[in-house]
């Protein structure tokens, strides 16, 4: 979404960089660039006026005059005033100390506001909450139908006494006649109390547009349930309404926080940029897909330094946690330090990736991503399924030991995955290429399982075998035995209880001049 107003940030600042001393001409072009940078990026005016206005005082100060590199200053005044357009500091949910905790999600119609309910519920119960969805939208045709389905894939119930408005008309599914949604939200949230759920969370019916009885309705269910978070779910795609539509909502109703949904669309991502600064609400969460894990919290710090082009490396590593199992990479990392990885290997580190997204997002929050758009448009996810067919119509054997595979094994092996033997034979050769490569790499970075390669390689020669490690011996020496940390360098005198001996009697080594 952010990529338009990206490219042209970029190319706005591209112009200071190499400068070793800034003017006030130079930093006046460099803003006009950025104002309509973002006008074109559909942020409000006002929003525009103020962010110019802290651009120019702060650039023209001190801070960047007296710097020694003033244009990597501008940058980050920049990249400053955008995490507080953004919000500042992440804000994360509150809640109730007496459970549960009730979340009150509230806007128009086509928002999203459904599936986010499933993709909240997923998210806290990964947290470790037991949530409880409640469907409020009696309004909407197959509306509570919908929310039930979205609740049995993330695996959290629904609480839905009201079947709502049958997709075919005006009747009801059972007869029964038109409910008070206000009503369903308070037994939701006693049934929640008295089935010891933590968190509530209350789907409400949006409109087309905004309209007194939306306003009226929604109200009504915030005062009955008393939400300890309302959140208003907006359309990242709406554009200028965005201010218009939310500020409506914070007149009408009210809300704590904002979720900024289909963050994946192609549109310009004004409202993003817009509404924290006009309603002082800040964004909390956002959606950038359909899948149930495509949702995270929102970082300010984060999305600007994506939006400048500086990549996203936290979250990276943060979605590599959740999927990776640190046992697991651990062992793969000794593996391909010792030069023994597996194509069964490849291929649990190849699933792994698969589930954190698609692969040219994920390389899309690496810093300098934008240079590389077009290499990141020709990535061809399906590639990745012809390798995981490749591997899957191995045998076991096969993948643990790849050298056993010959001309017949690859032609059976095309024959039963759909692909050409050349297909196999590529795959192959690589996986031997980047394992060898792999292996050196981890020598010289010193991962795990390096060390006894490095020491077997060093054995080679006249003169360079150690010998034989004797033995450690836990708990100290045996019964009966002298403790050595007493003996003399020179072996001239023997420790207590010990001085009987006669030393001319043993077969000991000449003393040398190095003894």
């Amino acid at each position: 979404m952010f990529d338009s107003l990206s490219d042209r940030l970029n190319s706005a600042l591209k112009g200071l960089r190499g400068k070793g001393r800034l003017t006030d001409a130079d930093i006046d072009v460099t803003c006009r660039e950025i104002r309509l940078a973002l006008l074109e990026a559909d942020v409000a005016l006002p929003v525009v006026r103020e962010f110019i206005k802290q651009i120019k005082t702060r650039a023209k100060g001190a801070e960047v005059h007296a710097a020694l590199n003033p244009a990597q200053q501008v940058i980050k005044i920049v990249n400053e005033e955008l995490v507080g357009i953004l919000g500042g500091e992440t804000r994360r949910l509150t809640f109730a100390k007496t459970p549960p905790t009730v979340i009150m999600l509230a806007g128009l119609q086509g928002s999203g506001k459904t599936t986010l309910a499933g993709k909240l519920a997923k998210y806290l119960k990964g947290q470790g909450h037991t949530p409880l969805l409640v469907a409020c939208d009696l309004q909407r045709p197959g509306a509570v139908t919908q929310l039930q389905i979205v609740g049995e894939k993330a695996g959290v119930p629904v609480f839905a006494p009201h079947p709502g408005t049958s997709i075919g008309g005006g009747a009801n599914l059972l007869g029964i006649t038109a409910s008070d949604p206000v009503n369903v939200a308070r037994d939701g949230v006693s049934e929640a109390r008295a089935k010891q759920y933590d968190v509530v969370i209350v789907d409400t019916a949006g409109r087309l547009g905004i309209d007194e009885e939306l306003m009226r309705q929604a109200a009504n269910i915030r005062d009955a349930v008393v939400p300890d978070e309302t959140l208003f779910v907006l359309d990242a795609m709406v554009g200028q309404d965005a201010v218009s539509t939310a500020n409506a909502f914070a007149e009408g109703v009210g809300f704590t926080g904002v979720v900024l949904t289909k963050l994946d669309g192609d549109a310009r991502g004004g409202a993003a940029l817009s509404v924290r600064q006009v309603t002082g609400r800040p964004i909390m969460f956002a959606s950038n897909g359909e899948k149930l894990e495509d949702f995270d919290v929102f970082h300010p710090d984060r999305m600007a330094s994506r939006i400048l082009g500086m990549g996203d490396l936290l979250t990276l590593i943060e979605q590599a946690e959740q999927v990776f199992d640190a046992q697991q990479a651990e062992a793969t990392a000794q593996k391909i330090g010792s030069g023994e990885l597996t194509l069964e290997d490849f291929l649990d580190q190849l699933m792994a990736i698969r589930k954190m997204g698609p692969l040219a997002n994920l390389m899309g929050m690496l810093p300098g991503a934008g240079q590389m758009k077009d290499a990141l448009e020709q990535v061809d996810e399906k590639q990745l399924d012809r390798i995981q067919a490749i591997i899957r119509g191995m045998t076991p054997a096969e993948r643990d030991n790849p050298k056993i595979i010959n001309a017949s094994r690859r032609l059976r092996i095309a024959n039963g995955s759909g692909v050409k033997v050349s297909d196999v034979n590529q795959l192959v050769d690589r996986f031997f290429e980047a394992r060898k490569m792999m292996s050196a790499m981890a020598g010289r970075m010193g991962l795990p399982g390096s060390q006894r390669r490095r020491t077997k390689k060093g054995k080679k020669g006249k003169g360079r075998g150690r010998g034989p490690t004797p033995p450690k011996v836990r708990g100290g020496m045996p019964a009966g035995f002298p403790d050595l940390a007493g003996m003399p360098k020179g072996l001239d005198q023997l420790p207590p209880g010990l001085e009987g001996i006669d030393l001319s009697q043993l077969n000991l080594p000449k003393q040398g001049k190095n003894n």
